[in-house]
Parts: C-alpha cells; sequence; structure tokens
C-alpha cells in the first residue's frame, strides 16, 4: 500500500530549481532515510510533499484536506518549538487532536496510545515534568513522541535525531524501524549515515535537488556517491552485527 506517491515534483526559487522531477513512492514496511549534503532540498522535499510549500507535480498528501492530512501522516519539523509551559503527557496528549472531536477529551483509548508513546521514548518519569524546563534532548523525545501519539500510517521527521545522545540516537532509530516491521512507514531526513545505513531498509539520495540514488543502504552509500556527492571517502562492511559504515575523510 502506497502510502506517500510524489510525481514529478518540482520546486522553484525564482528561477532556479530547489527540487527537480522528483518520482518516489513509500509504501507500508519502510523506514526510509532521506541523505544529502546541506542544501540538498531534503527539507523543501518533505515540506512540499505536505502541501506547506507550493510545487509544480503531485503529492497524494497534499491534495488532501487538512483533517484527512493529519490522521494519513504526522509531521515532525526540524525546528523543535515548544510553546507553552505544559506537562510532557499534555504536550505528547496534543497528537490525538486529529482523531478527537472538537472539545472532546482523549477516551481511554486515547490514553493508552499517548501511554506507549510516552513508552517508547522513555518518557514516564518525566510525564509531569514540564516540558519547556527540559534539556533539549529531553525536549525532542517528548516531541517525537507527539508524533507517535498522532498515530499515523506515515510519520515524516526533519532531522529527529540531531542533538540526541548515542543512546537517544539509536533507540529512536530502533522506534521507527519498528514502526516500519509492524506495517507503518517513516520518512526521516538523516545526517548520521550510520545509523541511517544500520536501521533503515531504504535510503533516498538528494543531490541540488534531484534524486540521485535510490534503495537499499549499500546500493546508496557507495563509493562512488560518497565521493560525488559528499566530497568524502567512507568505509562500508558488513559485520555479524549489522553493516557499518564510517565517513574517513574530505576529499
Amino acid at each position: 500500500m502506497s502510502l506517500l506517491t510524489l510525481s514529478d515534483l518540482t520546486l522553484m526559487r525564482a528561477t532556479r530549481p530547489v527540487l527537480s522531477n522528483i518520482n518516489i513512492t513509500i509504501k507500508a514496511g519502510e523506514f526510509v532515510g532521506l541523505i544529502g549534503p546541506n542544501g540538498a532540498g531534503k527539507t523543501t522535499l518533505m515540506r512540499a510533499a505536505l502541501g506547506l510549500l507550493p510545487s509544480q507535480g503531485a503529492s497524494n498528501l497534499a491534495r488532501l484536506p487538512a483533517p484527512l492530512r493529519a490522521k494519513a501522516c504526522a509531521w515532525l519539523p526540524q525546528q523543535r518549538d515548544i510553546a507553552w509551559p505544559v506537562s510532557v503527557e499534555t504536550l505528547v496528549a496534543l497528537g490525538r487532536i486529529p482523531h478527537l472531536p472538537r472539545g472532546q477529551r482523549p477516551s481511554t483509548a486515547d490514553q493508552a496510545i499517548i501511554d506507549a508513546s510516552l513508552g517508547r521514548m522513555g518518557l514516564h518519569p518525566l510525564r509531569t515534568r514540564i516540558a519547556t524546563a527540559l534539556s533539549g534532548g529531553e525536549q525532542a523525545r517528548a516531541l517525537i513522541a507527539r508524533a507517535l501519539a498522532q498515530d499515523t500510517p506515515l510519520l515524516m521527521a526533519d532531522e529527529p535525531i540531531a542533538g540526541l545522545d548515542p543512546a537517544g540516537q539509536i533507540d529512536t532509530m530502533k522506534v521507527f524501524a519498528d514502526l516500519a516491521a509492524n506495517g507503518r512507514a517513516v520518512l526521516a531526513s538523516l545526517h548520521d549515515l550510520g545509523l541511517a545505513a544500520r536501521h533503515c531498509n531504504r535510503l533516498l539520495l538528494l543531490d541540488h535537488g534531484r534524486l540521485v540514488a535510490d534503495g537499499p543502504p549499500h546500493a546508496v552509500l557507495t563509493e562512488h556517491n560518497m565521493r560525488q556527492v559528499f566530497g568524502v571517502t567512507a568505509h562500508f562492511e558488513t559485520t555479524p552485527n549489522g553493516p557499518v559504515f564510517q565517513p574517513l575523510d574530505t576529499l
């Protein structure tokens, strides 16, 4: 089942193409890492796919009315702004809003989803803490939990593990992989190519607004692509503990 379909998605900024003829289909069961250098168009692609930026071409999500889009896809932007000094549990509960009739409080079933989302991100000990008083990494985990509580078939996240400590990064990638293994799909922009290689089952490589590679990590993180797109040398090895990828040096 296709959860995201982009057809010839193109976005111009003045006369400069920021995205050029992007064609992507993401299905249930996929954890897709969106990779590329700074300025490659990763954030723009996701925002255009959601209809948050005007573009040419087609996106199945952009065509949906906002209420239906919020039930089809949870969006975790790169900016981690928490506007109000509410508890962590209240913040996470905001993810249930698309599913609640106007003015209705979360039901027992909604509360179960909220509790599960808190647990997935290791936030039960912090549930009564004021979210704005948390550390940056704790706030990031709370916002991921809010997106999980939205309980949508597709989760799109822009640099979700930036600023997390190593354990938090690994645990978050495991959560996303588990969502995919259980029939959801995740599209996440990532700069840590090592974690992308270990946890994603598919990578999309963008360069200057063009999709230059699409496939499993070993087929995308090639010596040629690392040199041409990122300007680095790297080492990729399949080990008994899984794939290991490490950038080594600049060219």
